[in-house]
Parts: structure tokens; C-alpha cells; sequence
């Protein structure tokens, strides 16, 4: 990568983290497509009156509200068939009529739309109007995602801009500004540019010849852990785990599911074996973030399975990506893994990144009482071999 390479891809990585803590505080980003078109995006979740008025007053045309395909069947809205046509499975963004006197997020609020708020949501919303500017949308979207909040934003849509003074704009109005382009590309080239920055001995519990190795991409952004047991050795296929976060399950021992068990019961395990890696993925409740975890907790409570409350958040089943996990094991020297895993995705994501699993260890506890409905929706519905 040239120098000139590199510094475009640090201002474009920049630009975008500048933009998520924008959109988390409840402010406005200038967001351009590819095509040109252009949008001013403020996070549902936290979108303000006066931020509000601020985005009509500076959109050309009404502003709209875009959320995914799931939140919106999940509050009710029927997909016309000319819009669900063109979807397929997909849970591509959907356009809403922004409706006047309803604060926005009465409208997606994960848990109280389901009950007491929904009829006031619902009586104001008209049906779904195709998108404004597609690709803008699906950048707002994704930019909310990667953010941690709901995917769910109000969009006032901008003209096209071929000449690209919409920066120049932006900066005059005091907004920040971010291309879609970096957007979808934010999290493969913060994978890519991941570096180890710290490392130390640290005994474990069930693994006293332990070491923890950090690793930090270039803009700062999420860190990740590679806990080493023992001496490996690269030129033989090497025993891993790949572990996302779980703070309730790992840190407080939460029974409703089982990440705090595989994550000691891994170490155990390469401890036994004599050495092997442990990857600690920062991709918290299957990479929704924590606080859209606990949200669907509460739609768990209600009676959905994991699956459901994450689609009726609006997410995919699962927003995990393993591209990290591929670029530490890469500069680590590990080529070929033994994986210890119950989830084919996994297998299929590191081989789509270079790393060769030669063999698939299983790794399975049993149910604890509390949560045998999240084991039995993970074998027979996300395919894990339990």
C-alpha cells in the first residue's frame, strides 16, 4: 500500500467513526452515494426536535424515515408486492412517510411499538414509498449498524451532486460529511489494518501458561485480543477458538446462554491440547452491539427466540464478520487451523479469508436450565451442530 494509499484510507476510516459518534450523540452527517445523490442522516433512536427541524429546514425535499425490511413488518407495515418483489429474502432499507406530531422513535422503539405505543405509531404512518436514493439509504443504514444503534435513521434526501462540492457544503453548515463508499468499506479495512499494539503474560484460570496479545486497526477503532496458550506452532494446523464478546454471559455469568462456558471451556481445552489461540472478537450479541442485546432480551421475554428479537430489532440473524479473525491469525503465521466450533459460518468465513480449517473440533455444553430454547434455536434454526 503507498503512502498516498494509506493516508486516503486513515481520512476515510476517520471520516466514518467521526460520523457514527455523530450519529450516537443525536446529530446530523452529510452522507453522498456513489451516484451522487445525497442525504442528510440523523439516527432515529436520537433524533431530536430541534435536530429535526434543523434536517427539514436544509433537505430539498421531505425528509423520510428509513428502517430495514424487518423493523418495518415487525411494526406492522405491509411491503407492497412492487417494493417486496425487488428484495427477495433480503432485509434491504425501507422508506417511510415521515408522519407529522409523532416523535420518530415512537415509531421503531424496540419494545414499547409491540405494546402501548404501536396504535399511536402505526394510526400515523402511511404505507412505504420507494426509496429517494437507494444507495444513500443503504449507507445510512449500514452507518447506523456499524454505529451500534437501531437501523433505523431519518433521511432528507439531497440533489445530486456530480461535482462533489457537497463537502464544501457540508463544512459551511458546520456538518460532517461521509461517503458511502468508506461506509461499506469501513469494516473490512479496519480488519485489514489491524496491528498488535500490547501483549503480556497473563495465567488464566484453567491456563496459567497464557499470554494476551492486543491488536488495534489504524483508526482506533474496536480492539481485539488473541489469548495464546503455550507455545504454538504454525507449520502444524493449530487448535483455535473464534469468541465474540459476551459481556453478560463471559464477565457476569449470565445462564441465557452458554458464551460464558465455551469461553473457559475453550481455554480448558487448549490447555489440555498444550497451546492453541483463543480470539476474542469485540462483535457483541452477534454483532448488534450490547445495549440492541438487551433490547432483545426483552422481545425474548415476550416469547420471540434469539433469532426473532434480532430480526425484530431489524438486524440480520447474525452481523458478525471474521475478517479480523482471519488478519490476527495471519500475522500470527497460522495458515491452517483446527477450529473448535458448532457454527459452519464460521469454517466458511475463514476460508473465505485465506485460513484453511483441516478440522472442525466440536464444542458443546449442556443446557443449564435457563437456556435451552437459545440452544435449540441455534441447531435448528441457524444450523449449529449441537
Amino acid at each position: 500500500m503507498t503512502s498516498q494509499t494509506s493516508s486516503r484510507t486513515a481520512t476515510a476510516q476517520a471520516a466514518v467513526e467521526r460520523a457514527m459518534a455523530e450519529l450516537r450523540r443525536g446529530g446530523i452527517v452529510v452522507l453522498r452515494g456513489d451516484d451522487g445523490q445525497g442525504g442528510l442522516v440523523i439516527a432515529a433512536e436520537s433524533c431530536g426536535p430541534r435536530a429535526l427541524q434543523r434536517l427539514q429546514g436544509l433537505a430539498q425535499e421531505a425528509p423520510v424515515l428509513v428502517t430495514t425490511r424487518r423493523r418495518a413488518e415487525a411494526i406492522g407495515m405491509e411491503i407492497p408486492p412492487h417494493i417486496a418483489g425487488g428484495m427477495g429474502e433480503r432485509n434491504k432499507p425501507i422508506t417511510l412517510d415521515l408522519p407529522q406530531g409523532v416523535p420518530v422513535d415512537i415509531i421503531l422503539r424496540p419494545h414499547e411499538s409491540e405494546a402501548a405505543g404501536r396504535h399511536i405509531a402505526l394510526s400515523h404512518l402511511s404505507r412505504p414509498v420507494a426509496s429517494h436514493a437507494p444507495l444513500v439509504a443503504e449507507a445510512a443504514i449500514e452507518l447506523a449498524k456499524i454505529a451500534r444503534l437501531l437501523p433505523a435513521v431519518v433521511l432528507g434526501p439531497l440533489s445530486r451532486d456530480p461535482g462533489n462540492k457537497r463537502r464544501d457544503w457540508a463544512r459551511e453548515q458546520d456538518l460532517l460529511y461521509v461517503e458511502a463508499a468508506d461506509i461499506r468499506a469501513y469494516e473490512e479495512t479496519a480488519a485489514r489494518t489491524l496491528q498488535q499494539v500490547a501483549q503480556a503474560h497473563v495465567p488464566l484460570e484453567g491456563a496459567e501458561n497464557a499470554r494476551i496479545l492486543a491488536w488495534r486497526p489504524s483508526d482506533g477503532g474496536k480492539e481485539h485480543l488473541a489469548i495464546v496458550v503455550g507455545e504454538i506452532d504454525p507449520t502444524e494446523p493449530v487448535l483455535i477458538r473464534l469468541h465474540s464478546e459476551c459481556f453478560t454471559g463471559d464477565l457476569l455469568g449470565s445462564l441465557r446462554c452458554d458464551c460464558g462456558v465455551q469461553l473457559r471451556g475453550a481455554i480448558e481445552q487448549l490447555n489440555k491440547q498444550g497451546s492453541g489461540v483463543l480470539l476474542y472478537l469485540a462483535q457483541e450479541g452477534r454483532g448488534i452491539g450490547l445495549v440492541n442485546k438487551l433490547r432483545a432480551y426483552e422481545l425474548q421475554d415476550d416469547g420471540f427466540d434469539t433469532i426473532d428479537a434480532n430480526e425484530q430489532l431489524g438486524f440480520d440473524a447474525d452481523e458478525r464478520i471474521y475478517a479480523p479473525a482471519a488478519t490476527m491469525l495471519t500475522r500470527m503465521g497460522i495458515k491452517r487451523v483446527r477450529l473448535m466450533t458448532n457454527n459452519p459460518q464460521k469454517i466458511a468465513q475463514l476460508e473465505r479469508y485465506g485460513i484453511e480449517v483441516s478440522e472442525r473440533v466440536a464444542h458443546a455444553f449442556p443446557a443449564n436450565g435457563h437456556n435451552e430454547n437459545y440452544l435449540r434455536t441455534k441447531a435448528e434454526r441457524a444450523g449449529h451442530l449441537l
